[in-house]
């Protein structure tokens, strides 16, 4: 058993609305700055720059987990975690059925780079990504969950694109992993305002699309980076565990 500090909401350059920074070999860098042990690449509705994040951390102590953030067709925000590369590829394609079939405008959007694991370019991902896809919050939680993954709620403090400020609840049924908010949230309050949050572990990610909004504010404590033993520290058991430290 052994503490890693971790960042489970990372995007790169393949989100419109991140900075040309986030490329593979410098997300590595700040990472490892940051003495992370464990990022989650997480780019909105797509996992296209997963595989290079993965290669560009090869020789180094840090896992890298495959991962989306997909915006549900109530603009709800969730995180889509992986083992394999492989796991997350199967769901983007189920996710890229249930995007509309329009163009990425870049000089509206911003453009959306795949990448190879050094950052250089390789093409331009066309789709429109910064949009909702046609799958429910309940169709999104369940069809990770049939693919061995986890699926967590993000910033769910947030005023928009959260679980609770679009609906205003947490849905009965869906098996949630668990929640994230961000450097502003007073989860007691929550807890207060929502007591359905009360059976929830709570974590603190980055949702970096900056190099310098990469965090190292979640602490899990597992015995090897795996999604099995990320769900045991979310659920407390055998001495696996989650903790959020104050920014």
């Amino acid at each position: 058993m052994r503490p890693y500090l971790a960042d489970l909401h990372v995007h790169t350059v393949l989100s419109p609305c991140a900075e040309v920074e986030m490329i593979p070999p410098w997300v590595v860098r700040r990472a490892r700055e940051l003495a992370l042990g464990i990022v989650a690449i997480t780019d909105h509705n797509s996992a296209e720059n997963v595989a290079a994040v993965i290669s560009a951390a090869r020789g180094t102590e840090l896992v890298v987990l495959p991962g989306m953030e997909v915006q549900t067709r109530e603009e709800v925000h969730l995180l889509c975690l992986f083992d394999t590369v492989e796991q997350v590829l199967d769901w983007q394609e189920v996710v890229y059925g249930h995007l509309p079939p329009m163009k990425n405008r870049a000089e509206v959007f911003g453009a959306q780079f795949v990448v190879d694991p050094t950052g250089d370019f390789l093409h331009y991902n066309d789709r429109l990504l910064l949009t909702s896809a046609s799958l429910s919050v309940e169709e999104v939680a369940s069809g990770v969950e049939e693919r061995a993954g986890l699926c967590i709620p993000a910033h769910v403090d947030r005023s928009s694109f959260s679980l609770l400020a679009n609906l205003g609840f947490v849905p009965s049924g869906v098996r949630f992993a668990a929640m994230e908010v961000t450097g502003r949230a007073n989860v007691q309050e929550m807890r207060q305002q929502h007591p359905e949050l009360a059976k929830y572990s709570f974590i603190r990610s980055g949702d970096a699309h900056r190099l310098g909004e990469m965090s190292n504010c979640t602490i899990l404590t597992i015995e090897e980076p795996t999604i099995t033993e990320i769900s045991m520290a979310f659920r407390g058991q055998r001495d696996r565990r989650v903790k959020v430290l104050a920014e």
